[in-house]
């Protein structure tokens, strides 16, 4: 299966899968967009290693970066022109008012560092970019920092599947261990944004 996916991945296929991967899972958080990255940026590894070249992988974080950004600038946009639901629902949870006010104090001192942070935990883009949005945050705050965040992910997750792949070689176990790597990093975000909530901006 690797071969077949490292030959899709020359092809102009693999980048719409990832960007609609990643484009959607700010919605559907459950889409496992890191895990396809990575299988991507494998099979791109076993690529380059015959030829000498690696675009794939650039052009792999270029994708997932922007397909990052535009489903942020989403999310973000339908919080921001808000909804009587949007916003009953957040004011019936004190967590989510909270993280509300934190994140609109964050955004305001530039110290957008939590949405780097929350770009790795599991569902935190999503909250971020909708809280965001729903707190009347100006998109100069947040979307550079929503570049980051997806720059910085997606160059992580295409390194662990590109230089797993040359550690461990094109196989599943590469895979496997580069994703076992994504999701330590995204419970280690999880876990200091629940310990120190009011320092991570």
């Amino acid at each position: 299966m690797l071969e077949s996916l490292g030959s899709l991945t020359g092809s102009p296929w693999i980048y719409a899968m990832v960007a609609l991967s990643v484009l959607l899972d700010v919605f559907l958080p459950v889409l496992p967009s890191g895990v396809l990255v990575i299988t991507a940026a494998t099979a791109a590894a076993a690529g380059s290693a015959a030829t000498g070249r690696v675009p794939d992988v650039l052009s792999l974080i270029l994708c997932a970066t922007t397909a990052s950004v535009l489903g942020d600038l989403a999310a973000y946009r339908l919080a921001f022109r808000g909804g009587e639901r949007l916003d009953r629902a957040i004011a019936r949870s004190r967590r989510l008012t909270t993280a509300q006010e934190r994140l609109g104090d964050a955004l305001a001192a530039g110290g957008g560092a939590l949405v780097v942070l929350a770009r790795f935990a599991p569902a935190g883009r999503s909250v971020v970019s909708l809280l965001a949005g729903t707190a009347q945050r100006r998109a100069r705050d947040f979307l550079p920092w929503s570049a980051l965040a997806g720059l910085s992910w997606a160059a992580y997750s295409v390194a662990l599947g590109y230089f797993g792949a040359h550690w461990l070689g094109a196989t599943w176990l590469a895979t496997g261990v580069s994703v076992a790597a994504l999701f330590g990093a995204g419970a280690g975000a999880a876990y200091v944004m629940r310990r120190r909530p009011v320092e991570a901006g």
